[in-house]
């Protein structure tokens, strides 16, 4: 799949911070035990306990939009501690996760040895913007969930993407979009867009910045990827979005008092990922699509560019 040449990780100070902050390694492990994303209910419930099933119920459903045999190798972009790639080689895929914190590449090898997963999952350390390590159309698919949002150059990890996945190879992108600023609602409070606005750079997401509705789709079309589906899961992450709002609401209000949103990131958007869903400013989405065949790829030329 690769060498074990050092990658290229770009310096992103203000990601580190969030993910080092007390905040994040304390709540994400309170909340979702180490996990970093949301889970998966009906439609129509509202109890989001137990949280475990829920976020397995997502780990599933990723599963299923991949769309992959047993055996076949994916790309985890974004691995953090590994708890995705170790569900998904539970179901016979072949996993290579990266990260660019060595804290969760450290910890997520730990992991992976723990439960005697080597031969099936491997952990380094990448950069998803610098995928030179790795060889081109080494990998039957390439999965983020909720992290390309951090990505300084999502145009950049596409092309990335694309090169090294094999031709008719998947890619799933568990991620977020927003109704662009010249289409909010006049009646939506101003406090609403400006906190969402603060939290996408706190929380070091400039992709999100630029996912106004159907940017990702257009991205991936334009970058040689066909079949682009989007599904919106909104309403089935809503009963862990109540979850967060209610745990973080009074917090928030002290930390709002005080000036100190900055430093409780994750509080400050437990209260707003509830309100922008409310507003149906923001939705969740499941972004799935192909890398054309060979053939196709022969037929537009693709092969030819890469070789020059």
């Amino acid at each position: 799949m690769g060498d074990e040449s050092e990658p290229l990780v770009q310096p992103n100070p203000v990601l580190h911070r969030y993910y080092e902050s007390l905040e994040s390694r304390v709540g994400y492990r309170l909340f979702l035990g180490g996990t970093r994303h949301f889970g998966y209910y009906a439609a129509d419930a509202w109890w989001p306990f137990p949280i475990n099933a829920a976020l397995r119920r997502m780990e599933d459903r990723l599963f299923s939009s991949l769309k992959l045999q047993s055996g076949s190798r994916v790309l985890d972009a974004g691995c953090g501690v590994g708890h995705v790639a170790m569900h998904l080689a539970g179901k016979g895929l072949q996993v290579y996760g990266i990260d660019i914190m060595k804290r969760h590449v450290r910890k997520g090898q730990q992991y992976v040895k723990s439960r005697g997963l080597e031969k099936a999952v491997t952990i380094r350390m990448g950069d998803y913007h610098n995928l030179e390590n790795l060889h081109d159309e080494s990998f039957d698919g390439v999965y983020t969930v909720e992290t390309l949002v951090h990505a300084a150059d999502p145009e950049r990890v596409l092309q990335e993407f694309f090169r090294v996945l094999r031709p008719g190879g998947s890619i799933v992108c568990y991620e977020y979009d927003h109704v662009s600023r010249e289409n909010v609602p006049k009646d939506v409070p101003a406090s609403v867009v400006k906190g969402l606005e603060q939290i996408n750079r706190e929380a070091s997401m400039p992709a999100n910045e630029l996912f106004d509705r159907g940017v990702l789709p257009s991205m991936l079309e334009k970058h040689g990827f066909q079949d682009v589906v989007v599904e919106d899961l909104s309403e089935n992450i809503r009963p862990m979005i109540m979850l967060f709002f209610i745990v973080a609401y009074i917090p928030f209000l002290f930390i709002q008092l005080l000036g100190l949103q900055s430093w409780f990131v994750n509080t400050h958007a437990g209260v707003q990922g509830y309100r922008v869903l409310k507003w149906r400013l923001w939705r969740y989405l499941a972004v799935t699509a192909k890398k054309p065949s060979a053939k196709v790829l022969d037929d537009r030329g693709f092969r030819e560019r890469k070789s020059r």
